[in-house]
């Protein structure tokens, strides 16, 4: 059972093209999987906060909050999959939703590896040394980019132009989601200050 669980990712992490065509025709892709990767790098970045090495980890232990995490990884990956699937069906992308969650998801682990290894790494390295810890850093943000560009091109059956323009304007949509969802809770911050300002002001004068 773990075996099966791991084959696939592990195969797409080598082989996109074909992983993520297998994917998207061929049923490969499992929900739970790609949701657990999310989960994993999550909990990946909470040890790597709170455990790294003195030499790379200028975090205070006192100010780390692991429930802020939620808010840099799981809140992104759903605002992500919500605004290309919102954009995409508008630009006659063959992608569904539940495909792009997977496509995202699995998209992660090339971070999730790179994090748990680059906890252990932080612990035995030098000052001298730590350019490697940085090198491996950036070389799975690319590796998770590159996944992502082509998890994108494939699920939605796009050119190279139409997807790398597609996933700018996911962010752009991205942005303007928070910055209707921030302004949504300001005026109902308002409403419900100004209802509780008027109870108030009732409950005085009777």
């Amino acid at each position: 059972m773990l075996r099966e669980m791991t084959k696939y990712p592990f195969y797409l992490l080598f082989h996109p093209f074909q992983g993520f065509w297998d994917l998207k025709y061929e049923n490969k892709g499992k929900l739970r999987i790609s949701l657990l990767i999310m989960l994993l790098l999550t909990i990946a970045t909470i040890i790597l906060r709170q455990y790294s090495g003195y030499v790379v980890n200028f975090n205070y232990p006192g100010d780390l909050n692991s429930i802020n995490e939620l808010q840099y990884i799981v809140l992104p990956f759903f605002l992500w999959c919500v605004s290309n699937w919102s954009l995409t069906t508008l630009m006659d992308g063959e992608g569904k939703f539940k495909e792009i969650v997977m496509a995202t998801g699995y998209s992660l682990l090339p971070l999730v590896l790179m994090r748990f290894g680059n906890t252990l790494l932080s612990n035995v390295i030098t000052l001298r040394e730590a350019s490697f810890y940085y090198l491996i850093e950036s070389l799975a943000v690319l590796w998770f980019i590159w996944l992502l560009f082509i998890g994108t091109m494939t699920v939605h059956q796009y050119s190279v132009t139409k997807t790398v323009v597609t996933m700018a304007l996911t962010l752009l949509v991205m942005g303007i989601i928070l910055f209707l969802a921030l302004l949504f809770f300001s005026l109902l911050q308002e409403m419900l200050g100004f209802v509780l300002a008027v109870y108030t002001e009732i409950s005085l004068r009777s």
